[in-house]
């Protein structure tokens, strides 16, 4: 079936002599994988089962680093330990309530308390019946406080455990017992892969509805498989190395196995359009890592970029997930571009048959491929400002809830309801109010005078329900206050009370009484992570974004090209931004209210600036193509989207599966990570890339591709496309 001048998503292929030009180094390493296809598959194999075994033989050591120098809560930590208080590690509560009141229980809470005390991982224990102060008014409600030996990230999850299942030990029908405390909800069961299985069944049905082929779609999974199993081993070998935080191992799996499908399927998707074309399998391995296999390269690097920028941000456990999926990202696409060539020399005739099949098919039903991506393209730039004013809108729109954006931890508050942690800190809560699940931690150096009067003032203060009694350290050298908000942990009330001891009650305190004065805890502790995060955000979005668009300006010779992909690319992550502030800070769709977890724009904007490049690499690039070969901007965009429209929109498909997965966690913050990663692969994949882009680039027309003479002269050469059409 003939087609008009234009219409076709396919170009003629070039002649013969063209097709063996010279070879790119990725064609050469397509060769050598081809060639020695048995030896890289074994190699391959040998890796895998080689780091599989090592990391099973040392085990991992996951910690988390919340340690942050240079902040008051830091310092108050820093003290405690110097001077041997108690304080210095973190503490459970042994929650019980009994309706006819908990002094009837005493005989059985005593002796399994003594049992506690003398257990791993714990300091000391203080009975409720040794201050009245931890009996609720009423005498239903106590709690026992377990102080562990260290930070709740230094004490073993199986030490908690065992206080948990010891304190529920004498739980009876009239004698409830819980245990609260971040320790006790970090010891809590894991969830099972279920995300991780989903993503993989998901991505798997996609590949075979692309490619109507089980072999076919097989590959890019497979590859995908490979590279992240010896991320995986390869993180928990590191583990014992660096800091990497405990929730780092979903994190590296999900997303290697969504980068790993991606880039797979790009390169894969290029060796079938090659295939296509006349292209014998071999010949079309070197062609697809010639040009998607250097997309690949390229939006791997930027993504490593990206990643490692957030090393910068300072923070220990953030250091050490950006470490972690670099690495999955690095080996990752080490995968796609050996393995996976590999694997095409072995089923390439069985793939070509299959390809040209289905195109003969096709063509005796009159159906041309990428002809309805070109009727997009035409609809679009028939009408590129009304497209862009629509996209644009939107984007906005998605993008106004994340100004009011409230950054934070998730507490128990926020965990399912059957859980102990979460029924302990609301009978704590009904109790003794809302803010008793989140005190503020005074650190007052000096003798106890200084104490007691700090102690006093705090007393006093607007927003503090109540003040312990300063109690001194060991040595005698500080004393420690327990201030209890009215309101609960993650309230902005809270927020403003903190702000108010350090900004208005310390100074005079310190003053009259020449002692120095820190507000520290685990409260404290994480709003000053999340503002240091938020502060230091700004320096890191403008470093990666720059160095982005600079490699962006190399390839594609252009002024217009990088700063139209930071602009667009910065919107689908405020988009998401949104999203995830509608959903989890207001409550949309039934999840609890609360902050959005401090790590998340960081991670969000590092991993999906990078993936955007995938998108925006591969389009732009066969626009390019188009532009370099025929100097027609509008059929150039027309025939870059009806070649790539297809691929990006399965591998955006794929993305959101996988990160959509996260969602079926449990964790707060592993579901906000997925919802976000998958909203805005949707938004960039559909409305960024389908839409605002071929309007954009029909109104730059030959602007597109303007850069200054001089410019242009000073710049480096560089290229991901064909060698032999550069």
């Amino acid at each position: 079936m003939s087609s008009p001048r234009g219409s076709t998503a396919h170009p003629a292929p070039p002649p013969s002599d063209a097709l063996s030009a010279r070879v790119g180094r990725f064609g050469a390493l397509a060769g050598w994988a081809q060639r020695h296809r048995w030896a890289a598959l074994v190699l391959w194999v040998a890796v895998l089962a080689a780091i599989t075994l090592g990391s099973t033989a040392a085990g991992s050591a996951y910690k988390n680093d919340f340690t942050l120098p240079g902040t008051d809560s830091q310092a108050a930590t820093d003290l405690f330990k110097k001077h041997g208080s108690d304080q210095a590690g973190d503490s459970v509560e042994i929650v019980f309530k009994d309706t006819s009141g908990v002094k009837g229980a005493e005989a059985r809470i005593e002796p399994m308390l003594a049992e506690v005390k003398q257990m791993a991982g714990v300091a000391d224990v203080r009975s409720p019946f040794a201050d009245a102060s931890a009996v609720s008014k009423d005498g239903t409600i106590a709690y026992a406080s377990v102080t562990l030996d260290g930070k709740t990230e230094e004490v073993p999850k199986e030490d908690v455990a065992e206080v948990i299942d010891v304190a529920q030990h004498i739980a009876t029908d009239d004698l409830q017992v819980e245990v609260g405390g971040e320790a006790a909800r970090n010891a809590q069961d894991q969830d099972p892969p279920t995300a991780e299985l989903v993503g993989i069944v998901a991505a798997l049905v996609i590949l075979v509805l692309l490619f109507g082929s089980l072999l076919a779609a097989s590959l890019p999974l497979i590859t995908a498989l490979f590279a992240v199993g010896s991320a995986v081993g390869l993180i928990a070998v590191a583990s014992h190395i660096f800091t990497v935080a405990d929730f780092t191992p979903p994190i590296l799996m999900l997303v290697g196995l969504g980068v790993g499908v991606d880039y797979a399927l790009l390169i894969f998707y290029r060796y079938r359009h090659e295939l296509l074309a006349g292209v014998q399998p071999a010949e079309a391995g070197r062609k697809a890592l010639d040009t998607a296999g250097r997309t690949v390269f390229f939006a791997g690097c930027t993504v490593i970029v990206a990643l490692l920028g957030l090393i910068a941000l300072g923070l220990g456990s953030l250091q050490g997930i950006a470490l972690a999926v670099a690495i999955t990202v690095l080996v990752t696409m080490a995968a796609s571009l050996v393995l996976l060539p590999a694997l095409l020399s072995l089923f390439g005739g069985r793939i070509q048959r299959h390809v040209l099949r289905q195109q003969a098919k096709a063509t005796a039903q009159g159906k041309t491929e990428g002809n309805r991506w070109l009727a997009m393209a035409r609809a679009v730039q028939r009408r590129p400002i009304p497209t862009l004013l629509v996209g644009v809108i939107a984007l906005l729109a998605l993008s106004a809830p994340a100004l009011g954006m409230r950054l934070g931890f998730a507490d128990a508050g926020n965990t399912p309801k059957d859980t102990t942690s979460r029924q302990a800190y609301d009978l704590l809560a009904e109790g003794f109010g809302p803010g008793f699940n989140g005190p503020l931690i005074v650190l007052v150096t000096g003798d106890q005078n200084a104490g007691k009067a700090v102690q006093a003032k705090l007393a006093t203060t607007d927003g503090v329900a109540e003040a312990s009694p300063a109690m001194p350290s060991e040595d005698g050298a500080l004393s420690t206050v327990f201030v209890y908000p009215t309101t609960s942990p993650q309230a902005e009330g809270t927020v403003d009370l903190l702000h108010r001891l350090r900004d208005d009650v310390a100074p005079p305190l310190e003053h009259a009484t020449g002692a120095e004065v820190l507000v520290g805890g685990s409260t404290a502790a994480s709003q000053d992570v999340s503002e240091t995060l938020a502060d230091r955000l700004p320096l890191f979005v403008a470093v990666v974004v720059g160095v982005s668009s600079l490699l962006l300006l190399l390839v594609f010779r252009s002024i217009w090209i990088p700063v139209k992909a930071a602009i667009l690319n910065l919107l689908s992550i405020s988009a998401a931004l949104g999203v995830i502030t509608l959903v989890f800070q207001h409550g949309w769709f039934g999840a609890q209210p609360g902050p959005i977890e401090a790590f998340i724009p960081a991670l969000i904007f590092a991993i999906v600036f990078g993936l955007s490049m995938d998108y925006e690499v591969f389009l732009i690039s066969r626009i390019h193509e188009e532009w370099t070969r025929t100097k027609d901007p509008a059929r150039s965009v027309r025939e870059g989207l009806a070649s790539t429209g297809t691929v990006i929109t399965a591998a955006a498909a794929i993305m959101m599966f996988v990160f959509g997965a996260f969602v079926l966690s449990s964790d707060r913050m592993l579901q906000q990570f997925g919802l976000g990663l998958a909203v805005a692969i949707l938004l960039d994949a559909v409305v960024i890339r389908c839409l605002i882009v071929p309007a954009v680039m029909q109104m730059l027309g030959k602007r597109a591709w303007w850069l200054p003479a001089w410019l242009d002269r000073k710049l480096p050469k560089v290229s991901i496309e064909r060698p032999e059409q550069n």
